[in-house]
């Protein structure tokens, strides 16, 4: 009956399900985009659902040349899905893949890439070639990633395409999206893990872009640089290292002894690299990504020296409060790690405690974690808890309790006894388990202290008939046999039991008895020599062939005869030989000869596609192979304040009257820079057009010129002749603010000249050095938000450099900085300032598009100050000029992940337009975009280091709140600013 109504149900089943295929085939072919669009959101939903919706690839294929955008989203998706099983069908609409490649949307060219390496046939790779090239430098980062993706999917299907598609990795490993980083070094990982050579010059870039990359690319990325540290970094464990010495040579000293010397107590000194990676990779153990924690937990398990690997410790016990599956894996790892470092773990101790609603395979990990956190100062402490888990009803976990107990007693000899007699009092438990567990190991124990324990072996001897556990019984028969001299009474009489059920046991109780009659007929033959016999006899016609290999070996080794020769002699040797005490060790002692965190270390075997991390190299590789070549930025202009080492510049045009007020303020000039006219400025012009429009920005005290045909200054570069190089000082700027005087400038730059200023209010000036600090120098500094003049990525910093001593000081430079492949623009060297005396000077800081300090110290000719520059997010940026149109399409480029949004409640309902800008400017060094809707305000801007496009959208609701959104591709950056853009505009 119950057949029957299956089988029908099955069949309404397939009739539904064909009705449902026709009915999705004719809206799929109907001449309305709406129907065809509510046909493939629900093929999309079966196959979310995991139904099966290859019948219908023909109908959906034909779609896919659709205008309409969000139609051939879907058709992609059920492409992608579908492709490698109907790969003829695919292959029909291949030309519209090749033209979708070419698509103005970005997703819709993505989507081309990704359903073109899903068709599994070897014909069309030279076409999937071309695309990933093709892919891999395209404008949109989305894109580039999914380029990235395909090479993985073209290598397994042509592995010969290998020395093409390392190429194309090399290519997109200099990419400095973050979009990019991880899905590119997946694909490195995937098709050319032994190149380390293309990482060199892509390593610091990728450990500075790490903060900013999807969770899954950071675990890849930090996967690789983990294997790559292990073989560019000599090892920072060394015990030998000397930190802090000082080899003078003596007179008489030879070289030769010197050499010696410094090879035997070389100073260990890390390298920037590698402290560059550990600092970039601490900040994502707050990361809520549990692979993420656990990979950098792995990092600095790996690389860092040890007295720092403890910072870990607490994202690891952070990580217990997640779900079970991810307990698991962590708990394996920290078992692993409390075996060589229990210091780290020893005090979160109660976050190992076991709970009732722990399963099994939890409990028994965490009751190993306890088992190595164990000392004389919390045995008591551990052995109290185990106590309870003794009485759990989960009888496997109270068996591993058992077991921890007896390694307890193994590793820590002060209590050794007490376990004893708490497993002891055990053996009379009415759980055959616990009892049996109880024996085991109380066997091993008292292998380690037999002479002391006589009482306990007889104690076993007489519970003994109500042990049914075949490992228990087997286990005190060998105590019997190991021991019987000890107990020459008892023994005998156990053996006898034996005897009248040697056919009921099991082969492991049998094994035990005949080698308890061996040793019993060796020691006191006269009282057990038939008892033996009739043993032996038993055995010899045992079903089990072990168990009659082993009697007949007895037979031969113990009773002489003929036949045995002059083996019997050394039978005592043999059998009553002293045993090595077993050494009760953990199941995780030997994990760690594989990288944590991996699969292999999880389960204890080598999986297929393991990496072995290689052993740190005895000499330190060249670390000149990570230097990027740089750009030579341009020379600066020496402060007027003090006597500087001051370069002299040429001037391209300048007339007499420029000059002869260039020379009055050079003499007179004790105001700083901000005065001096002598302080000039770079301006570019780099445009190939004859009709140019150049914007002059006033950046104080410098003029910058920057064409819109190529953007703003940062991204100017040499084009052929084009380029035009001017010097203008802070007078010409006065002339053209007043009679815009274009005959000064250059025949080709002939057209409208449009002066701008600074948008937003007061500078905001931060101390770098207090006077108290600084022995008498004094440091302010601020953003000037204007292009640095000195390399496009950097920012430009004014620090404000007072002498407030009593005398003079010399020689003010910027000394080392940390790390030290911090890229700092440093100001020229001050050769004296006067008491009472200011200057003003600049620098430019590379902050990678990240908020992390820059680090640096601060030096006269003899003190060295230790400060730091920290950049407010809004700080990172530069203002875009946009019209609104172009304002709106680019957004429309970066929805999803790379949007950010959120509510702002104001102070003030129907707040001005000025008020609203006032107090974004206040934060971040945005343009305004002009806006056709008076209930929106845009603001636009770009980061200094990437380039990366932020757009900033705020849209008034009714009342006092409105919808604040970001849009860029810096994730991090996006919620930083967001926070800070909350902040301000709550004052409004």
């Amino acid at each position: 009956m119950n057949l029957q109504i299956k089988i029908k149900f099955h069949v309404i089943n397939s009739k539904s399900s064909v009705l449902r295929n026709d009915d999705l085939k004719e809206m799929l072919e109907s001449s309305k985009e709406s129907l065809k669009l509510e046909a493939m959101k629900r093929i999309v939903g079966l196959i979310a659902k995991g139904k099966n919706a290859s019948e219908l690839f023909p109908a959906v294929v034909k779609n896919v040349a659709s205008k309409n955008i969000e139609l051939k989203k879907l058709v992609y998706v059920y492409l992608v899905r579908y492709a490698e099983e109907q790969q003829d069908l695919a292959l029909l609409s291949i030309s519209t893949f090749q033209r979708a490649l070419k698509d103005p949307n970005q997703f819709i060219r993505a989507s081309a890439l990704r359903v073109l390496s899903s068709i599994r046939v070897p014909i069309i790779v030279p076409i999937m070639m071309l695309a990933i090239k093709e892919a891999a430098a395209d404008l949109s980062p989305y894109v580039r990633k999914t380029s990235a993706h395909a090479i993985q999917k073209l290598y397994s299907l042509d592995p010969e395409q290998k020395e093409q598609l390392i190429e194309v990795i090399e290519k997109l490993l200099k990419d400095k999206s973050t979009l990019v980083a991880g899905s590119v070094v997946m694909a490195f990982e995937e098709v050319c893990p032994d190149r380390i050579d293309l990482i060199h010059k892509n390593y610091r870039k990728l450990c500075n872009l790490l903060v900013d990359v999807e969770e899954w690319g950071q675990v890849v990325i930090i996967s690789m640089l983990t294997r790559y540290a292990r073989t560019q970094f000599i090892s920072p464990w060394k015990e030998d290292a000397v930190f802090d010495g000082n080899n003078e040579k003596t007179f008489y000293e030879s070289d030769s002894e010197e050499k010696k010397d410094q090879t035997e107590n070389k100073p260990y000194i890390m390298d920037p690299d590698h402290r560059l990676l550990l600092r970039n990779t601490k900040p994502l153990l707050q990361s809520r990504n549990t692979a993420v924690v656990m990979s950098v937990a792995q990092l600095y398990w790996h690389l860092a020296p040890k007295h720092e690997v403890s910072i870990v410790t607490k994202s690891l016990v952070r990580l217990l409060r997640s779900h079970r599956e991810v307990q698991y894996i962590v708990l394996q790892n920290i078992a692993t790690m409390s075996i060589q470092r229990k210091g780290m773990f020893e005090p979160f101790m109660k976050s190992f405690y076991v709970r009732s609603t722990d399963a099994t395979h939890i409990k028994t990990l965490k009751l190993e974690i306890l088992t190595n956190l164990a000392n004389e100062a919390n045995i008591s402490t551990i052995l109290r808890e185990f106590q309870t888990y003794v009485k759990s009803q989960d009888k496997a976990f109270a068996a591993a309790t058992i077991q921890a107990i007896g390694r307890c007693a193994t590793n820590i000899s002060e209590v050794t006894d007490t376990c004893l007699n708490g497993l002891v009092l055990l053996l009379s438990n009415r759980d055959e388990t616990v009892v049996a567990e109880s024996v085991v190991v109380i066997k091993k124990l008292l292998q380690t202290q037999p002479t002391q324990h006589s009482e306990i072996i007889k104690h076993m001897a007489k519970l003994f008939d109500n042990i049914t556990v075949p490992m228990a019984r087997a286990s005190i028969l060998w105590l019997m046999g190991e021991y019987c001299e000890r107990v020459p009474k008892i023994a005998p009489d156990v053996l006898r039991k034996m005897a009248k059920t040697f056919t009921a046991e099991e082969d492991i109780v049998k094994l035990q008895t005949v080698n308890l009659a061996a040793k019993l007929y060796l020691i006191n033959s006269k009282q057990t020599k038939l008892l033996t016999q009739y043993i032996l006899n038993l055995g010899k016609y045992d079903q089990n062939y072990d168990i009659r290999d082993r009697t007949r070996f007895i037979r031969q080794l113990i009773v002489p005869n003929e036949k045995s020769g002059a083996l019997n002699k050394y039978a005592r040797r043999i059998l009553l030989a002293p045993k090595p005490a077993p050494v009760l060790e953990s199941s995780f002692k030997d994990r760690d000869r594989y990288q944590l965190g991996t699969l292999s270390h999880s389960l204890n075997i080598k999986a297929s596609g393991y990496q072995e991390l290689c052993d740190w190299p005895a000499v330190a590789p060249d670390q000149s192979v990570r230097n990027v070549e740089v750009i030579d930025p341009v020379k600066e202009w020496a402060p007027s304040v003090g006597k500087a080492k001051q370069p002299k510049s040429d001037k391209f045009y300048s007339d007499d009257e420029d000059e002869k007020e260039d020379e009055g303020s050079e003499s007179s000039g004790s105001e700083g820079s901000g005065s001096s006219s002598s302080s000039e400025g770079l301006c570019q012009a780099v445009c190939g057009k004859d009709c140019v429009i150049v914007h002059l920005l006033y950046v104080q005290p410098f003029l910058v010129v920057s064409c819109p045909h190529i953007g703003p200054l940062r991204d100017a570069s040499p084009r052929s002749d084009n380029q035009r190089v001017y010097f203008i000082s802070t007078q010409l700027l006065q002339k053209i603010k007043s009679r815009l005087i274009k005959s000064t400038l250059p025949s080709r730059v002939s057209c409208l000249v449009q002066v701008t200023t600074p948008s937003f209010g007061p500078v905001k000036t931060y101390e770098l050095l207090h006077h108290m600090t600084g022995k008498g120098l004094s440091a302010k500094y601020h953003f000037p938000r204007q292009p640095c003049l000195y390399q496009p990525s950097m920012v430009a910093v004014q620090v404000i450099l007072t002498n407030s001593s009593d005398h003079s000081l010399e020689e003010i430079h910027i000394g080392d900085r940390n790390p030290a492949s911090l890229n700092i623009h440093c100001f020229n060297t001050i050769e004296r300032l006067e008491p009472e005396a200011s200057v003003t000077v600049s620098m430019g800081v590379d902050f990678s598009d990240s908020t992390q300090a820059a680090n640096f110290q601060l030096c006269t000719n003899t003190d060295q100050f230790s400060v730091s520059i920290q950049p407010a997010v809004g700080e990172l940026l530069m203002p875009s000029t946009m019209a609104e149109q172009d304002f709106i399409k680019e957004q429309g480029k970066l929805q999803g992940m790379n949007e950010t949004s959120q509510t702002v409640t104001m102070a003030t309902a129907n707040t001005s337009s000025q008020a609203i800008s006032k107090q974004v400017l206040s934060v971040a060094n945005v343009g305004v975009v002009s806006s056709s809707q008076s209930n929106f305000h845009r603001f636009a801007g770009r980061t200094v280091s990437s380039g990366a496009l932020v757009l900033v959208t705020l849209e008034m609701k009714e009342s006092s709140s409105a919808q604040l959104t970001i849009n860029t591709e810096k994730s991090v950056m996006a919620s930083m600013l967001l926070r800070d853009l909350k902040q301000a505009l709550a004052q409004v």
